[in-house]
């Protein structure tokens, strides 16, 4: 099977590369519109980037009519957002919040969720997530401008607050506590919790 990205369905190359680039972390984002609404969407398209500064990236795509999503308009208009941990308690909340609703409605509201202050940034955190980083907008880069174009979201991160619930004796997150949920292709998830480990040569 070949596919010619140049001459390929838009639609298709989509579906293709979601279901190979894989299993991709979800960064669940709290942002605020200029009147201070919230706003809670899970992003597929996400990574962390350098420690020095620590840095985080994640993809909004243009919506298929070419329109830009309610997270990045809010991270433009404000310069401010969270990322909550996507973990396998919340899955089913974490999907419900991917719901397209009007601009300016919550889906903290449909998923049943509870806000919490942040500390240093005015979007708030997720009190049922055990792991949250306050981040600063360094950038955004568009990739495009047609239907499912990628606007790189580049942030700071300036706080990181974390649940003891998931550190281990050392003082680490620990992936068998955290339970942290990725994405695959399609309508497929998988759970971080099937692990080994492989010292580094």
């Amino acid at each position: 099977m070949l596919i010619d990205v140049a001459s390929a369905n838009l639609i298709d190359v989509y579906h293709t590369l979601v279901s190979i680039v894989t299993p991709r972390p979800i960064a669940w984002v709290t942002t605020i519109d200029a009147k201070g609404r919230v706003n809670l969407a899970p992003f597929s398209f996400f990574n962390a980037f350098g420690a020095n500064p620590p840095v985080v990236v994640f993809s909004p795509v243009l919506r298929r009519d070419g329109s830009r999503k309610d997270t990045l308009r809010n991270v433009e208009a404000t310069g401010e957002f969270v990322l909550n941990a996507a973990t396998k308690a919340l899955a089913e909340k974490v999907n419900l919040s991917s719901k397209e609703l009007p601009y300016g409605d919550s889906e903290v509201d449909i998923a049943g969720l509870t806000l919490e202050p942040s500390l240093k940034v005015k979007p708030p955190r997720l009190a049922e997530a055990p792991v949250h980083m306050e981040c600063k907008l360094r950038q955004i880069i568009a990739l495009g401008d047609g239907p499912l174009a990628g606007n790189l979201v580049i942030g700071d991160v300036l706080l990181i607050h974390i649940d003891e619930a998931v550190v281990d004796q050392q003082g680490r997150v620990d992936p068998r506590k955290l339970q942290t949920i990725a994405r695959l292709g399609g309508d497929f998830y998988c759970h971080t919790s099937d692990l080994f480990e492989m010292k580094r040569p």
